[in-house]
């Protein structure tokens, strides 16, 4: 071989290794997140930012939620369903392990549905499971789930990250040490700073294509740009610096992609403290937001107005923005026609996100021209969830609903609205015993507008999914129909 073949073939060999390593160095990513869960288990807290670390990711459940909100098979390869409607015979894929080495079968899905549903439960998510009936083992790869009446949402239920699968040998310490069946597994933790994931070598499915995934957390609007323009972090799937989008849209090395999520964003009142207790209050406080002035404030013009819980992508919903309309004379009426001519004050306690501080600032100016003083209490993610969601010690309160198909929380008796219609209760049994999409739609339409009347809470806006990304990436999700950054498909394309 003459000296220039051996040149070429060393340059060839060199070029070959470069590129082996940079492929390599593009296996790793660096998302950023607003909010650090209270923990990491999925089956014990209502967070969101829990599923938005594991969902797909760590844990999964019979079935899964997808991209475009359809219900997927996971551990369950198939199902079968009884002439009745009442028993899902699930069908599971064989060979699955948890991330500890323990074998996954029918018992371990048995044991999560029987403690999800029991009495002792820590879901915040109970109401899922109301349905079931009885859950039977038939064989290792075979479980029969009996329901008490027929429930149009089961499966979809089954998807919900409140719904995973656990194992009885680790359930107890799933909250600093998750172990599931997914295609990653949890690494380490960093309180404060970041979680970090990595690849299940050993994964019954579909490999995924990232060897590490690095979830930063940065509640920082411009702390969140900073590290994206600097590189510090790749992707921001929930970008929170709405004034900054423009900036990166005009950016060729990112991806800035405006999708929609499940995020009814509401002002939360507590219906049986009064004043709350008073219809003609939460009218009035209804009719002195005005959602177009919030949405450009607080979100930067980015969000759709709602004037019932219901998303505007669902085949089912109905304007009803016009029932609580911008109309702060209307406000003030209502309000002396309800004993309080003069107002009142009151506090509206605000978790961490963007569109809570911001909106709350706009939405306590709104009250005060009609006499309402609102002292705005800043609370950190933790304390919300003690003060307001567990033990509803509030009067008013910003939060968005990011759960799929969650109208039923309206009729939940322990949940923190404090709100009681037994109409509406009604209602939301005969949706979830409902097959038919036609009377479902009916049904649905109905519940609306019960929410839109009784105005449990003020609702303002679907929350937007403003994702923010190296160009470079694909596979992150375009919309939010689940509460999840799901990474099982991305990867780092040339």
């Amino acid at each position: 071989m003459n000296n220039f073949a051996k040149s070429a073939l060393v340059g060839a060999a060199l070029a070959l290794l470069t590129s082996s390593a940079a492929f390599a160095a593009r296996a790793d990513l660096v998302l950023g997140i607003v909010l650090e869960p209270p923990h990491l288990d999925p089956t014990a807290g209502a967070a969101a930012a829990i599923d938005e670390i594991v969902y797909a990711n760590i844990f999964e459940g019979l079935t899964r939620i997808g991209p475009k909100g359809e219900v997927l098979p996971a551990l369950a390869e198939s199902w079968t369903l009884s002439d009745d409607g009442k028993t899902y015979t699930f069908k599971l894929h064989k060979d699955v392990k948890f991330h500890d080495g323990t074998s996954f079968d029918a018992e371990d899905v048995k044991f999560s549905l029987d403690r999800a549903r029991g009495g002792d439960s820590t879901t915040a998510q109970k109401g899922l499971f109301a349905a079931i009936d009885t859950v039977e083992v038939v064989d290792p790869l075979t479980v029969k789930v009996t329901l008490k009446q027929p429930s149009g949402d089961f499966l979809y239920n089954m998807g919900w990250g409140d719904a995973v699968i656990v194992a009885p040998e680790s359930a107890q310490t799933n909250k600093e040490k998750p172990i599931g069946t997914g295609p990653f597994k949890f690494d380490s933790w960093a309180k404060g700073s970041q979680i970090v994931i990595s690849k299940n070598a050993a994964y019954w499915g579909k490999p995924a294509l990232l060897d590490k995934a690095t979830f930063r957390i940065i509640p920082d609007p411009a702390a969140a740009t900073a590290a994206l323009l600097a590189g510090d972090v790749q992707a921001f799937p929930v970008f929170p610096s709405y004034e900054t989008i423009a900036q990166f849209e005009a950016d060729p090395r990112f991806k800035v992609v405006i999708g929609t999520t499940e995020g009814e964003t509401i002002l939360g009142m507590n219906n049986k403290k009064p004043p709350f207790d008073n219809l003609k209050v939460r009218q009035a406080i209804a009719h002195a937001i005005d959602r177009k002035a919030l949405i450009d404030g607080a979100m930067f013009g980015l969000g759709t107005p709602i004037g019932s819980f219901f998303p505007p992508h669902h085949p089912a919903y109905i304007d009803l923005t016009s029932e609580t309309a911008f109309d702060p004379e209307l406000s003030k009426k209502l309000l002396a026609e309800a004993g309080h001519p003069d107002g009142f004050k009151t506090t509206l306690k605000l978790p961490p996100p963007t569109y809570a501080r911001r909106g709350g600032e706009i939405i306590a100016a709104e009250l005060r021209d009609i006499g309402i003083q609102a002292e705005i209490v800043p609370l950190e993610w933790a304390q919300w969830l003690d003060q307001v969601f567990k033990n509803k010690d509030y009067d008013m309160t910003i939060v968005s609903h990011t759960e799929p198909n969650d109208l039923n929380i309206f009729a939940r008796d322990d949940y923190y609205f404090n709100y009681d219609n037994p109409a509406f209760k009604d209602l939301i049994k005969q949706i979830d015993a409902t097959s038919d999409d036609a009377k479902r739609t009916e049904l649905y339409q109905e519940a609306q507008k019960i929410l839109a009347t009784d105005v449990p809470a003020a609702f303002l806006f679907q929350l937007p999914k403003t994702g923010v990304w190296d160009a470079k990436i694909e596979g992150l999700w375009e919309n939010g129909p689940i509460q999840a950054n799901d990474l099982t498909a991305v990867k780092w394309v040339d």
